[in-house]
């Protein structure tokens, strides 16, 4: 790793450290600072509320747009590399969708509760149930069918057809439901990082940080795909083995993001960009850690525009990140010939 490069990591470490403080400080509930400092250090608040305030809702919001930044980042880099096309990202294989389509069977079909037998699932649960029962269902599906499609372009194209499946699915639902049901799927859809609590946070983050394990692992593996399967092929790489552990870890960081923060967009798709350019590389040696740090930074920044009208109410992130995201793609279009990522 080179001296500029270690730059890059320090200058984002500190910069994530920087929003993640800035999302703890301010939000929608006007806090001192210094209240909010005796807090951290455990001492008594002016009012209780502000306690309950930084602890159980503001500090879980910060980790929770800190890691999702950096899972869907490092996912849209993977498949990115993995398919050789500057417009994958962790949506394309239709996993989001099927986290949707779960959670989309949960209010409009079941009420908004998983009952059987045995067990009663309501509220907050019952969604996170439904989301990831969704994504390792479809999940297992583009597993089944890598072992069967060996072309990575006909896999790519499989992924979108399932994807317009369960988008079907789910637009059937939606004209059954009742409009209480289709206004609740609509608020999850639009994306959030507040509704992950401090009990939830821990299983949210170790499912992260195992996907993100899993990625760091197949540095290697990926380098060597930039080059092409068949020199990957003679360095040694098993391909298929190496594509199914890079669709399992893309999995496992869609799947928890989408189950505890709804379909955030944009950032998988425009962060390993943003990253590229930055470092004028395309080595996942810097570029994959770059990526998450860089996900993080820009996850944790739109988790602060979202909370700008202040007691009006908090914008949807869905709303915040194409607007961001969206012109690195158009640039990234427009400039792909002279860019050259994947040459």
């Amino acid at each position: 790793m080179e001296t500029k490069d270690f730059k890059y990591i320090i200058f984002l470490s500190i910069l994530v450290l920087l929003l993640t403080a800035a999302n703890i400080y301010f939000g929608s509930v006007s806090i001192p600072a210094s209240s909010v400092t005796d807090i951290l250090m455990g001492n008594e608040a002016e009012k209780e509320s502000w306690t309950y305030i930084v602890i159980q809702s503001r500090i879980p919001q910060a980790i929770t747009a800190l890691m999702a930044g950096a899972a869907l980042s490092v996912a849209g880099l993977m498949l990115q590399t993995v398919f050789n096309n500057p417009l994958a990202d962790s949506s394309i294989l239709g996993i989001s969708s099927g986290a949707s389509l779960g959670v989309a069977l949960v209010m409009l079909g079941m009420g908004g509760s998983i009952i059987t037998s045995d067990i009663t699932i309501g509220g907050f649960l019952s969604v996170i149930a439904g989301a990831l029962t969704g994504a390792i269902a479809i999940m297992s599906v583009i597993l089944f069918l890598s072992t069967l499609i060996k072309n990575n372009i006909m896999l790519l194209i499989a992924g979108i057809m399932i994807g317009y499946i369960t988008s079907s699915a789910i637009s059937l639902l939606n004209f059954f439901s009742t409009a209480e049901g289709v206004q609740s799927y609509l608020s999850w859809g639009m994306g959030s990082f507040s509704g992950i609590s401090l009990y939830q946070l821990p299983a949210f983050c170790s499912t992260a940080v195992t996907g993100l394990v899993i990625s760091v692992l197949l540095i290697k593996p990926m380098n060597a795909l930039l080059l092409g399967v068949r020199y990957a092929e003679n360095l040694g790489v098993n391909i298929k083995r190496t594509r199914n552990l890079l669709l399992l870890s893309t999995g496992i960081l869609t799947a928890v993001t989408t189950a505890f923060c709804g379909p955030v967009s944009f950032i998988g798709l425009a962060v390993p960009h943003i990253s590229r350019l930055l470092l004028g590389t395309s080595n996942h040696n810097i570029l994959l850690p770059v990526t998450a740090l860089c996900g993080a930074a820009m996850a944790l920044l739109c988790s602060i525009i979202c909370i700008i009208p202040g007691e009006s109410g908090i914008i949807p992130v869905n709303a915040v990140t194409p607007v961001i995201g969206a012109p690195v793609i158009i640039y990234v279009i427009i400039n792909q010939k002279k860019i050259g990522y994947f040459n």
